[in-house]
C-alpha cells in the first residue's frame, strides 16, 4: 500500500530524518504536538499494530531500542518523553503505516481525565 510514509522511505518525500538503518526511519513530525515530535516507522510496510505478526516482533522491539536512542540523543530520556502508537480510526491513527510517536521537551499533560495520577 502507498502511504505518505511508504513516500518518505522510497525519498520522492522529503523529511528531517534523525534516524536511519535498513529497517527503521525515524523524522521529525511535521505538525509537532511539543517540542520533540518524532515519528518511528518501520520500512517494512504494516498497517497498524492489529497487522504486526509473530516474525515483526524483532522488529518492534529494535523500533523501541530506537526510541530510547533518540530521546537520548535529543536530551529528553532523563526529563522524560511518550512512545505512542495509535491504532485503528478510533484512536487517531491518520495513516495506515504502523508508526510510534515520541514526544517531548516540555510537561506533558495527562492523555485521559484530569487527573496526572493515571499509571
Amino acid at each position: 500500500m502507498e502511504t505518505v510514509f511508504s513516500k518518505i522511505i522510497e525519498g520522492s518525500i522529503p523529511a528531517n530524518k534523525v534516524f536511519e538503518n535498513e529497517r527503521i526511519l525515524a523524522f521529525y513530525d511535521i505538525e509537532p504536538a511539543a517540542p520533540v515530535h518524532v515519528l518511528i516507522i518501520p520500512k517494512k510496510f504494516i498497517a497498524s499494530m492489529n497487522d504486526v505478526a509473530p516474525e515483526d516482533l524483532p522488529l518492534i522491539g529494535e523500533i523501541h531500542a530506537v526510541a530510547q536512542q533518540i530521546a537520548v540523543q535529543l536530551g529528553i530520556a532523563d526529563s522524560g518523553y511518550r512512545l505512542i502508537n495509535n491504532c485503528g480510526p478510533d484512536s487517531g491513527q491518520a495513516v495506515p503505516h504502523l508508526h510510534f510517536h515520541l514526544i517531548g521537551g516540555k510537561k506533558l499533560g495527562a492523555l485521559v481525565g484530569n487527573s496526572a495520577s493515571h499509571a
